[in-house]
């Protein structure tokens, strides 16, 4: 198997963190994988549970003092990566465990650029197990985005992504969102690149660590699409 760095961040959410690391542990340990497992604190100041639950697992565990936002945290966590493929997940791993082999198969094998989690592709189960108003949400905002930003890659938000080593430290060299549409930031900046993405379906198995919130993040994520146009027509994607 190929080595793979896995990136976590990670915000207030021990609890989330203890109840399921294990699991991708397990996984890791199962197939023999060559993986190093980065849990970034995002400035929680839980009083080192986070990192307890990070190196009670054997993970490298990753801090700086602020709350930057996912996207800061993901940033943070990739570009201290050493692995030839790079995914990051959500804090409860929110996926069944084969997406992990998929995603890299389709990277290694397949050698596609770029390989995200798409909830609404034939074979995923997503929308039927979370709340009305977050399948909402995420609808709108997918909506928005596929038509103006991401060029049809109408699911921008899944919370799996992965990338080739050298791709991986291209896209977070220029990235500049620290929020939640930093993802959307990523898919656009991949397809100015010409990037091969490829979409496969996920199946959730878990829904516990979520800090993202429809009233409370939605008109920031929104503002930060026009942030992306901007960053794009002022030339802050170019290649360093």
């Amino acid at each position: 198997m190929p080595n793979v760095s896995i990136i976590i961040p990670a915000y207030r959410s021990s609890s989330a963190l203890r109840n399921n690391l294990p699991y991708l542990m397990s996984f890791i340990k199962e197939k023999n994988l060559d993986a190093e497992v980065l849990i970034v604190d995002d400035g929680s100041a839980d009083d080192g549970a986070t990192e307890q639950v990070a190196k009670s697992n054997s993970c490298t565990y990753l801090s700086y003092t602020i709350n930057l936002g996912k996207g800061g945290a993901v940033r943070y966590g990739m570009q201290h990566a050493s692995g030839d493929f790079c995914i990051f997940t959500d804090v409860d791993i929110p996926f069944e465990k084969d997406a992990f082999e998929r995603f890299l198969y389709y990277l290694d094998f397949k050698e596609f650029d770029v390989v995200i989690g798409d909830r609404t592709l034939p074979g995923s189960s997503y929308f039927a197990e979370v709340s009305g108003l977050r399948k909402f949400g995420s609808n709108i905002f997918s909506f928005i985005v596929g038509r103006f930003v991401a060029g049809g890659h109408f699911d921008t938000q899944c919370g799996m992504k992965g990338f080739r080593g050298e791709v991986a430290r291209d896209l977070f060299s220029v990235g500049r969102i620290n929020g939640f549409a930093f993802d959307v930031e990523l898919l656009y900046i991949s397809l100015k690149r010409n990037y091969d993405i490829k979409r496969l379906p996920v199946v959730l198995r878990c829904q516990e660590g979520s800090t993202v919130s429809v009233v409370r993040h939605g008109l920031g994520m929104v503002m930060d699409l026009f942030r992306i146009k901007w960053n794009h027509v002022n030339g802050r994607y170019n290649k360093h």
